[in-house]
């Protein structure tokens, strides 16, 4: 019984990941673009943060809320399987902004973490193409640099991590977007 479990745990990719984890940690599928799987991760969040009334306070808190412990259950699912698998562009990132070991397996494939964190930089912010333009860009350095605590949040497991480090970068996106909206107000916005 002992080696069945062993055999198990050591093929780990054999098992097979369960449909609604897959769909919903890859971003509907969208994780498995083999190259800056976050960046269309997060082009996931703003097309869905295009639906009409998606952008209201509630409607996008809700999605945040459920979007965050979805991402929760189902990236720890995810990680557990496919462990540090990154693209070439995601080895690249980390090599330059975020060197050193990471314990905590998080999976280039999991996109739900950035799709909230989009979400999270368009909070309360008015809904247009220069306004999710700055905040796009902006989500993306932060997730990218990991600035504090994002970078010490992400070693938390099970899934917290892979999460938590996203909502500090849309936290960061959003205040900076606000900021760079405020002074661009009365030109182009």
């Amino acid at each position: 019984m002992a080696s069945q479990q062993t055999d198990r745990d050591s093929n780990k990719d054999s098992q097979r990941l369960p449909f609604f984890a897959a769909f919903l940690a890859t971003g509907f599928y969208s994780g498995y673009i083999p190259w800056a799987s976050g960046t269309f991760g997060s082009l996931v969040g703003v097309l869905l943060y295009m639906i009409p009334g998606a952008e209201t306070a509630t409607t996008l808190g809700i999605l945040v809320l459920v979007g965050f412990f979805a991402g929760v259950f189902t990236s720890a699912k995810v990680a557990a399987i496919y462990g540090h698998r990154l693209t070439k562009t995601a080895e690249l990132a980390k090599a330059t902004f975020q060197p050193g070991s990471h314990e905590v397996p998080d999976p280039s494939i999991i996109v739900i973490d950035e799709i909230v964190g989009m979400w999270i930089s368009l909070m309360f912010l008015p809904k247009s193409l220069p306004v999710i333009l700055i905040a796009f860009v902006a989500f993306r350095a932060f997730d990218i640099v990991k600035p504090y605590p994002a970078r010490q949040l992400e070693k938390i497991p099970n899934g917290w991590g892979i999460m938590l480090d996203d909502v500090v970068a849309g936290v960061y996106a959003n205040v900076a977007t606000m900021i760079v909206y405020q002074l661009i107000q009365g030109t182009i916005v």
